[in-house]
């Protein structure tokens, strides 16, 4: 879907519940692929719970170096899937996430404070939302944010540029998780990085490219989709001021609300590769097929979510899958969502009421993750 100003992608993609539940799109990849598209979110489910029949082993990000290593444990098939999952999800459950939430506040706290003091006004992707989630990265690596300009140039590079910039890119970053790996060999410390060289799996200690696949996916994985969803978050309060009043009075609400802007405005479109043929809902599927599971598809499905297009911050029982769905849910999954409503939070109370800064227009796209850019808010 081509950039628009003003425009809003998720609304433009809900359409398709008017077509087949699932179709196919001719040219869904970035290399030119087509794919199936399922739209309806309880065949979505089916889909993602399914890893053996539709495989998420890509190598998205290797392919950009002529290689073919998994990013683990996204691309890994049972049983090495559950092996290091298992190893993994402690680094990432509730109680893990809230011993970090003081510095990631504070993470945002210094952003934001330094956007007040400057000026009243800001490009809120440039300014806020990448570096902070790129400030948190750098943080649960146990590093400090001077590398913070240079990582923000390759993971755009790698998630929007073509051709020869992306290729450097995806090097500068194994080079980079290498560098840090190497060192926390030799110095310890309380890291993530840290305890993946150490890490143990079946008795052995792990590998340079299994280190190399897990770093590789936390670092991919969590910024560009956090600071996605932050841009959709501040512009959507921006558009409606009477929501950002609500949240300002009772900011209590804002992890409920964070819930309904992840659902409204989900970024990713999962793909998954048929691993034999199938039959799927009454669809022929081949081996080696692509299918689709787009998350702002299925989050506007009107079966399962009611007024599906209708922003409701007080929303109940709300079971969208902007993280995905079964085995695969997205490891930093309570992560992800403390980083959002903490900088949220955190910017409501130092910001005075905002709105998108007459004379700009954000400028939105849709893709394999939905962003927005341009995205001038301003204050008195």
């Amino acid at each position: 879907m081509a950039p628009t100003a003003n425009g809003d992608p998720h609304a433009a993609i809900a359409r398709v519940h008017g077509m087949p539940h699932i179709f196919y799109s001719p040219f869904n990849t970035r290399d030119g692929r087509g794919t199936w598209v399922i739209t309806r979110a309880r065949d979505q489910r089916k889909v993602l719970e399914d890893i053996e029949t539709f495989s998420s082993h890509r190598s998205i990000f290797s392919s950009a170096l002529g290689e073919d290593w998994p990013m683990i444990p996204l691309e890994l098939q049972p049983p090495a899937h559950g092996i290091f999952r298992a190893l993994l999800d402690p680094l990432f459950t509730p109680r893990r996430v809230m011993a970090l939430e003081r510095n990631v506040r504070k993470q945002a706290s210094a952003l934001i404070d330094l956007i007040a003091r400057m000026s009243t006004s800001c490009d809120v992707m440039k300014d806020f939302a990448i570096p902070f989630t790129v400030d948190v990265y750098l943080g649960v690596m146990g590093l400090s944010n001077s590398r913070s300009d240079v990582l923000i140039r390759w993971v755009s590079d790698l998630l929007h540029g073509n051709g020869v910039k992306r290729t450097e890119a995806a090097q500068s970053i194994v080079n980079f998780i290498d560098e840090v790996a190497a060192m926390r060999r030799k110095q310890p410390a309380a890291d993530f990085m840290t305890f993946v060289v150490r890490a143990q799996v079946e008795s052995r200690s792990l590998t340079n490219e299994e280190v190399r696949g897990i770093g590789v996916l936390f670092l991919i994985a969590g910024l560009d989709t956090v600071a996605a969803a932050l841009g959709f978050d501040l512009a959507y309060l921006a558009r409606n001021p009477e929501d950002q009043e609500l949240l300002r009075r009772e900011p209590d609400r804002i992890a409920l609300a964070v819930e309904e802007l992840l659902r409204a405005y989900s970024t990713v479109q999962i793909i998954r590769v048929a691993t034999k043929d199938v039959d799927f809902e009454g669809v022929s599927i081949r081996k080696g097929d692509l299918v689709s599971c787009a998350t702002m598809i299925a989050n506007r499905d009107p079966a399962e979510f009611k007024c599906p297009d209708t922003i409701d911050l007080t929303r109940q029982g709300n079971r969208h899958i902007a993280f995905g769905y079964g085995p695969h849910l997205c490891l930093g999954a309570n992560l992800a969502r403390r980083e959002i409503a903490i900088g949220v939070h955190e910017w409501l109370a130092r910001i005075p009421t905002f709105r998108i800064k007459e004379g700009t227009a954000p400028i939105t796209h849709g893709g394999h993750v939905f962003g927005v850019q341009n995205l001038i808010l301003t204050w008195s």
